[in-house]
């Protein structure tokens, strides 16, 4: 017994294992006992190869231990890891003998209760304000009145017959309904493929583009809403070129669709008050504009009338503007008679003179010597220079004769235009215009009467309306063989 304690070399007969051989029966032991896990800790390192593996870390305040998520795992994962992120990974313990440590294979990793996912999400938030994507300048206004408006929302839920109920209460419009998941998994990537989805079809297709986009959901907690606070959501709704409105959840929830969508509301039904008018309210609008162009226009009318009414009172009366040119055009007409038979006498009498000087040897010596001169000049004459000069003249003269002709047509037609404008002015300014306005003239014998005693004191009067006149207080007399006209003034009343 002593011997065997006084060995030097205990244990030689334990038996030899393998390196390969050691590990793996460590890994057979580690994985029996640990086959399945849940591990509470904070993110640390975390790498994404080109294989689509990830490789982190977990931690708390004293150890660290490995993670290893399968790209088939992870592609499902509803929570992706962040650094920093608190959470609970669900998974086996194994070994990797390549360099003798153990890890965990996470099979499923979930946010560490609330205080969890509201750092995640300030995480994000904060990233996606850096970028600019909550900036005001981004937000695309409205349509006043979209002819087409894209739903993202359950068809099953109770949201989307609020929202059509409203929109029918306020002003039918043509609404397209995307179907999603509006909680889970299936969430966000649901979401995010609609919005990109309506963006993507073409205007005035066979399927419309929206013309507004409203992605709404009802109340909840903040697990049921979470799929709108994911970072593809939130990048598909900043990168939509359509107008969109958040509806999610009850007025006090906010998820990050929020911050990037174009306007807010607090409820789905507010989402629907926001995309249209209420059609009643704006016939009242036109109703009431109608009138007041109606006033506007009568009053505008009215107001010239008078104006217009109080100008011609300052015009002289159109009887005096042509009374000197009457009296010009009588005082030449009587003269034309005369002076036409005393200037033919003139002319006979000079035709006598003329005529009583002539003899025939005159004539004949006169004709001689004529027809002597007119040899000599005939002599030097060329017929085709006389031609050539009588064409060329007669062609000068042509175009003078066509010019003075459009010379003179458009002279006419001038006159002819100034004296019907002045005709037309003449009418316009007559007194017998105004009669047919409903205005009449009162005279009382030749004068005109114009105010309210002279109408007292006189015996008689007559009013001159448009169709005749009227007598009043006359007394019957003869008939004339000549009516007097009636003068061409007279006062308005």
């Amino acid at each position: 017994m002593s011997d065997l304690i006084d060995d030097p070399t205990p244990g030689i007969n334990a038996p030899e294992f393998t390196v390969t051989e050691l590990s793996g029966a460590v890994k057979r032991t580690i994985e029996g006992e640990f086959s399945h896990v849940r591990v509470r800790g904070e993110i640390g390192r975390v790498s994404r190869p080109r294989s689509g593996h990830i490789y982190l870390d977990l931690k708390d305040d004293r150890a660290v231990i490995s993670g290893v998520i399968w790209k088939g795992v992870a592609a499902r994962l509803a929570t992706q890891p962040e650094e920093g992120l608190e959470v609970v990974a669900t998974g086996r313990l194994t070994t990797f003998p390549g360099q003798s440590k153990y890890q965990i294979v996470i099979e499923d990793i979930a946010p560490a209760g609330m205080g969890a996912l509201m750092a995640m999400l300030e995480k994000r938030k904060k990233a996606l304000e850096g970028e600019g994507l909550f900036a005001a300048e981004r937000k695309k206004p409205l349509p006043y009145l979209p002819e087409v408006i894209g739903v993202v929302t359950s068809p099953s839920g109770a949201v989307i017959r609020d929202i059509l109920h409203r929109l029918r209460d306020r002003f039918p419009r043509k609404v397209l309904i995307w179907p999603v998941a509006v909680q889970g998994q299936k969430c966000a990537p649901e979401v995010t493929r609609a919005i990109e989805g309506f963006n993507r079809l073409t205007p005035g297709g066979a399927l419309p583009r929206p013309d507004l986009l409203i992605v709404a959901r009802g109340g909840g907690s903040i697990e049921d809403l979470w799929g709108f606070n994911e970072e593809s959501v939130a990048r598909a709704a900043a990168a939509s070129d359509i107008p969109l409105i958040s509806a999610v959840g009850h007025e006090t929830d906010t998820t990050l669709i929020d911050f990037v969508s174009d306007r807010r509301a607090p409820t789905p039904t507010a989402a629907a008050e926001l995309a249209v008018p209420v059609r009643m309210e704006l016939l009242a609008w036109v109703d009431g504009q109608s009138a007041r162009l109606t006033r506007g226009i009568t009053q505008s009318t009215t107001q010239r009338g008078q104006r217009l009414r109080d100008l011609s009172r300052a015009l002289p009366k159109p009887g005096v503007l042509v009374e000197a040119a009457r009296q010009r055009l009588d005082y030449t007409s009587d003269r034309l008679g005369p002076s036409l038979h005393a200037a033919a006498q003139k002319k006979r009498v000079r035709m006598v003179e003329v005529s009583g000087s002539l003899r025939p040897a005159s004539l004949n010596r006169l004709t001689a010597e004529a027809k002597r001169r007119l040899g000599d000049r005939t002599s030097r004459l060329q017929p085709q220079l006389l031609t050539r000069d009588i064409e060329r003249k007669k062609n000068d003269l042509g175009k003078i004769l066509a010019r003075l002709d459009r010379v003179g047509n458009s002279q006419v037609a001038k006159w002819s235009t100034d004296l019907s404008a002045l005709e037309r002015m003449r009418q316009s300014l007559g007194y017998e215009e105004t009669l047919k306005r409903g205005y009449a003239v009162v005279r009382s014998g030749d004068q005109v009467i114009t105010t309210k005693s002279a109408a007292e004191k006189a015996t008689a009067l007559e009013i001159q309306f448009q169709d005749g006149s009227f007598k009043i207080g006359a007394k019957p007399s003869k008939p004339k063989s000549k009516p007097t006209p009636p003068p061409e003034q007279g006062t308005l009343l």
